[in-house]
């Protein structure tokens, strides 16, 4: 059967109304002009290296072990990329003295800049991303996402959260 090229990106009517369908739609949008911001006025830079300096930006030096914890970022994508970050003076590894086998990350004044340079860019793609939506929408939209992307109600997360 041949491909009739006028109906493709047509969906469904069973899905077009579904909120997996729909939130898939919009991070694939969302995803794809970050991608796309990133490589154009990113200088070389990528949504882990904007992870990793904004955590050590937050939460100051920390393991690497812990960068990977706390960012939800595969151990060895955080040593592949921080090597990349320390390659550019972004940041600094040093030894721990007191576990000599772990290293201390730490931001740069270098890394510093970088990640102001690199809060524009994700700054336009918000703009860009959250056009269509009033200033009252955005700020609905965003606690919403929130309550989906949270703790399953009931999970050990959510207790946790909850009691703090």
């Amino acid at each position: 059967m041949p491909i009739r090229h006028e109906l493709i990106g047509r969906t469904p009517d069973r899905m077009k109304d579904l909120p997996t369908w729909l939130l898939s739609r919009a991070f694939a949008r969302s995803s794809a002009l970050l991608a796309e911001g990133f490589r154009t006025d990113g200088d070389g830079l990528r949504g882990y290296h904007y992870r990793l300096l904004a955590a050590l930006d937050q939460w100051g030096p920390a393991s690497q072990a812990d960068l990977g914890r706390d960012t939800g970022i595969d151990r060895s994508d955080v040593t592949a990329v921080l090597g990349e970050l320390e390659a550019r003076r972004l940041v600094e590894r040093t030894t721990d003295p007191a576990h000599r086998r772990r290293n201390i990350v730490t931001i740069t004044s270098a890394g510093m800049q970088a990640l102001n340079e690199l809060d524009a860019v994700v700054g336009e793609v918000q703009e860009t991303v959250l056009a269509p939506l009033s200033p009252a929408q955005r700020r609905q939209l965003v606690g919403l996402l929130r309550r989906l992307g949270g703790p399953r109600p009931g999970s050990a997360d959510d207790q946790a959260e909850n009691t703090t």
